[in-house]
């Protein structure tokens, strides 16, 4: 561990953010209280295969890798060319690029619900596509839904409203301001992994529901038979079903979890891994529903971007090409057992669990009011050592077995640490950061 670690030029930008930008950042997961402020890094000066360099000149192994939209690795060589090679014949076209109509013809090969695709720059305003269209074919206003879905108004309205589980907001520690109160009772949500609290809601809003919209899976697979039961759910209220893969798919499988589980949703939407960090998103569907969008107001330049479309054909080629299915769970799972004998090693209770697009650490504790210091506290000790991780792990293809030791060999240290604190009962003098805090509660496992 280097004794000199400082991130102290990034804190120094984080506070100018604060005078420029309102919440500092674009995104929500990048705000540095979602780490640990004060020890983990906030801004980065470039990036390559599974490592970036900040600000302050620390390397870390990535394992956060965009919030999951690096896929191949940090400026990945085969991709990149080719949108260099792009820019060189024009970044946008006056006129369409035929690129569209090969894109879409590639997505309706690997998806198992495409047929007909739709373009757009971010998986938040797909998603708000998704909705626009179920309810112009439908004709109704009602979304279910299961999941994180984004920030747009259609979306957040459900936080007027309580989550099925908790009694609280949908979205845990985030107020619906800005969000038009007549939207209220628009997006109701329901409980994954629970056939009878949709069939409960679907009945009670029977004929004024436009779709089911959701998350098929984040951490674990699915019980038995429930993306099924869903289905059939939706085929008999006449409900327009969707599957939000914008964080699961690609990684799982390249057409995604509905390719692994074999339950095909009436539409899908996508972005985030699908591009490796160019902009791009999609919403793709049968031709039933996706046709009657044509007559819909749905528009904008920059969907006919040539670099987005340039490099989605690239990644999902080389996802293909590098046989990118084997080789996510060969890394995940070797990860699982090198972080599982990390913790077995310095004497604690817990393990790394989760699908392995995903794994993630979770470390029995006598009281769970400390979770939030222990977390990050590891995040912390993680960071000083050169690792870049949250409690979850997102590979890319750029991952090696050297990584993947090189991780485990310091989660082993930052353990040790955690230990130390808890078996003092001094977490807080080993803290230098400030507490990690949860921006949202996704509803979906």
């Amino acid at each position: 561990m280097p004794q000199n670690y400082s991130v102290a030029r990034s804190l120094e930008i984080y506070e100018r953010a604060g005078e420029l930008i309102p919440g500092r950042t674009q995104l929500i997961s990048r705000r540095s209280s979602q780490f640990a402020h004060g020890m983990s890094p906030i801004y980065a000066q470039r990036a390559k295969g599974a490592r970036f360099i900040d600000v302050d000149e620390n390397e870390y192994i990535d394992w956060v890798n965009a919030v999951g939209a690096i896929i191949l690795g940090h400026a990945d060589d085969v991709v990149d060319t080719a949108v260099k090679e792009q820019i060189d014949r024009g970044s946008l076209y006056t006129v369409n690029n035929a690129l569209e109509i090969e894109l879409a013809e590639l997505l309706n090969e690997v998806i198992p619900s495409s047929e007909m695709v739709r373009y757009t720059k971010s998986g938040g305003e797909a998603n708000a596509m998704a909705a626009r269209i179920a309810r112009g074919v439908s004709g109704r206003d009602i979304i279910l839904f299961s999941g994180y879905h984004g920030w747009h108004d259609w979306y957040q309205s459900a936080n007027y409203l309580v989550d099925p589980e908790s009694g609280e907001f949908p979205f845990a520690g985030i107020e619906p301001i800005g969000v038009p109160k007549v939207l209220a009772g628009t997006a109701l949500p329901f409980v994954w992994g629970n056939l009878e609290s949709l069939e409960t809601l679907l009945k009670e809003h029977a004929g004024s529901v436009a779709a089911i919209m959701m998350e098929p899976l984040r951490s674990e697979m699915p019980p038995q038979g429930y993306l099924e039961g869903v289905k059939a759910l939706a085929k008999a209220h006449d409900v327009i079903l969707i599957f939000d893969e914008v964080s699961c798919g690609w990684r799982l499988r390249i057409g995604g979890a509905q390719e692994l589980v074999g339950a095909t949703p009436d539409m899908t939407v996508l972005a985030k891994a699908m591009s490796n960090g160019y902009p791009m998103g999609a919403v793709v569907g049968s031709r039933d529903v996706m046709q009657p969008a044509a007559q819909m107001f749905i528009s904008s330049s920059y969907w006919s971007d040539n670099l987005g479309l340039v490099a989605t054909l690239v990644t999902i080629r080389e996802l293909q090409r590098r046989d990118s299915a084997k080789r996510f769970e060969e890394i995940g799972e070797t990860l699982r057992i090198a972080l599982n004998k990390a913790i077995a090693d310095v004497g604690l209770s817990g393990a790394c669990t989760g699908l392995f697009w995903n794994p993630s650490i979770t470390l029995d504790l006598p009281n769970e009011a400390l979770r939030p210091k222990v977390n990050t506290l590891f995040i912390q000790e993680m960071a000083r050592r050169g690792v870049h991780c949250n409690m979850s792990f997102k590979a890319t293809l750029a991952h090696t077995q050297e990584d993947i030791q090189a991780t485990a060999n310091i989660a082993t240290q930052a353990l040790a640490v955690v230990k130390k604190g808890l078996d003092s009962g001094d977490l807080d003098n080993l803290l230098q950061s400030d507490l990690k805090k949860e921006p949202f509660r996704r509803l979906v496992r």
